[in-house]
């Protein structure tokens, strides 16, 4: 018997004779025990055990120490030393594998001026010389004394022989040098349905907002499969170290999942996955023939679509005005009449929809057309992503068609500095409206977004309860009415994100027959001080019983 300790405790001398006098008892075999825990298994009560066994990848049975030492011979056994246990946290919406590849991009998030990009853009071209394009993403205008677009002349002159392309934290808008704006063919003359090519005295500025950045990336060189395949790897490895052990990626072609489906099988990717693909024909041809696909690893059976751009870039769809914009409501990334089509399609082939939706207008319209398909309750589980500012009118819409509303607590965290100079001070009260949108189905499903934010999930959770950014501002919290229980917040990140997957019988909670998929915190997130959360490490991640992360 193999015995290993997170902690020596007071009870290690007891429960190494309580070992020994079950292990002659004990009848029905398992591989691991996890005791002297608080394991917060998350089922339909929300019970809180001492212990679980479990076996060949999933959970045995939970219940006191006693009971389980007693149950079960076992090769392994950690105590956990009263440390707090947890299903496996899932990201309901992030990009990961954008997100491991621009691991190799220039890092600008943080900055707080133009002149800070351009600090970070020559540190790594330094770095990285003979790159045939500098890209970076990150920067937010936001966040920088002067809070208007930059502009592409300094770029222009430091690199006028290699392209640039910068995209801003919301993936919704770039940033792009003249070199790269004459690859792409882009000039003055440049229209472009969903987007906009900025312009000043008649001249691009170098700012590409939604498709019309769509222009420039397309030219960049693609990455071959080995850098696609180590750039999953390493997304792996930064997620497993904060306890996710499910990624939502939202927007996939099938030469990826194909990858990321063959890594999985190879044993070289090990994270598990729920795949929301991209409309590209291609998928289409291919998806809607063969029909969802899923293994105990992979499950691709969504389609992400974008209904409108972001909040920042002022490429959200809103029934009215932007409050600091007037004469400008934001756009569709599709007509009307494209949206509907790709529902209809996706109702016909039995597939989730699953769209980005960030102002009152795209979700007005989005939720209208899932009504008219669904007609009512129902299990289709089709998904709002983002849902950031729904009219009030348009919030019951949520319930009457059972969708589901999947959203990032920390866009909100990241936003409110700037949110009411979008919205205006009444519509912004309709936005990141967590606890009214959790009411029509009680469900709500939490992601990250990662890239756009952190990939800490504990960020997440500390947004969603206290309504305040990491240096725990404002005090009281940002529009706390919308504040989630730390119960339902722990639920967003586990049993409803996979409810919100069609995953709850296989993950989510610590039960029975499930995927030993878990989580051991340094401290527990249901008891500490708001003040803490953010900064709580995790001890050891697991993946089917399988330690996959350890500090």
């Amino acid at each position: 018997m193999l015995k290993s300790s997170l902690l020596a405790t007071p009870y290690a001398l007891l429960t190494f004779v309580l070992l020994l006098l079950f292990s002659c008892t004990a009848t029905e075999k398992a591989d691991l025990i996890i005791h002297n825990a608080l394991v917060y298994t998350v089922d339909s009560s929300f019970t809180v055990v001492q212990a679980f066994a479990v076996k060949d990848g999933r959970f045995l049975e939970s219940g006191s120490n006693e009971q389980i030492l007693k149950n079960y011979k076992v090769d392994q056994t950690i105590d956990a030393g009263g440390k707090a246990v947890y299903p496996g946290f899932i990201d309901a919406h992030c990009h990961f594998l954008r997100y491991g590849l621009s691991l190799q991009n220039a890092d600008l998030t943080g900055t707080t001026s133009f002149g800070e990009i351009i600090e970070r853009i020559q540190a790594h071209r330094n770095k990285y010389p003979a790159a045939s394009w500098i890209v970076g993403r990150g920067w937010d205008q936001n966040d920088w004394p002067e809070k208007a677009f930059p502009t592409k002349d300094t770029l222009d002159l430091l690199f006028p022989d290699t392209p640039v392309f910068l995209e801003r934290i919301d993936g919704h808008a770039a940033l792009v040098n003249q070199k790269a704006l004459d690859l792409a063919g882009v000039t003055t003359s440049t229209r472009v349905s969903g987007g906009l090519v900025e312009l000043k005295n008649n001249e691009p500025t170098g700012i590409l907002v939604d498709n019309a950045a769509d222009l420039v990336s397309r030219v960049i060189p693609q990455p071959g499969r080995q850098e696609v395949s180590q750039a999953l790897q390493q997304a792996e490895k930064n997620c497993f170290a904060v306890g996710l052990t499910t990624v939502d990626d939202a927007g996939l072609g099938k030469a990826e999942v194909d990858l990321i489906d063959s890594l999985q099988k190879a044993k070289g990717l090990t994270m598990r996955m729920y795949v929301m693909l991209n409309p590209s024909q291609e998928n289409q041809d291919h998806y809607f023939t063969s029909g969802p696909y899923k293994t105990d690893q992979l499950n691709v059976r969504s389609f992400k679509i974008y209904a409108d751009g972001a909040l920042g870039s002022r490429g959200a769809c809103l029934l009215h005005d932007y409050h600091d914009r007037p004469g400008n409501k934001g756009f569709l990334l599709q007509t009307p009449q494209d949206l509907k089509n790709i529902a209809t399609a996706l109702y016909q082939h039995n597939f989730q929809m699953n769209t980005h939706c960030i102002g009152d207008s795209a979700n007005r319209l989005l939720l209208d057309f899932y009504g008219g398909l669904l007609k009512g309750k129902n299990d289709r589980r089709w998904r709002i992503e983002h849902a950031q500012v729904v009219a009030t009118t348009d919030v019951a819409k949520f319930g009457e068609y059972s969708v589901i509303p999947s959203v990032q607590p920390t866009h909100a965290t990241s936003d409110m500095y700037w949110a009411g100079e979008r919205l205006g001070e009444t519509r912004v009260k309709t936005a990141y409206a967590f606890q009214d949108l959790y009411k029509q189905n009680q469900t709500i499903a939490f992601g990250s977004d990662f890239p756009v934010e952190a990939i800490e999930p504990l960020y997440g959770f500390h947004a969603a309860v206290a309504r305040q950014d990491a240096k725990n501002y404002p005090k009281g919290g940002f529009q706390p009415e919308n504040a989630m229980t730390r119960e339902q917040a722990l639920r967003g990140m586990t049993i409803w994100a996979a409810y919100s997957n069609f995953e709850e019988k296989e993950k989510g909670s610590i039960e029975k027959g499930k995927f030993a998929d878990f989580v051991i915190l340094e401290k527990d997130i249901m008891k500490a001080s708001n003040a803490e959360l953010r900064n709580i490490k995790v001890a050891q991640t697991f993946v089917g019983g399988k330690q996959v992360y350890s500090r």
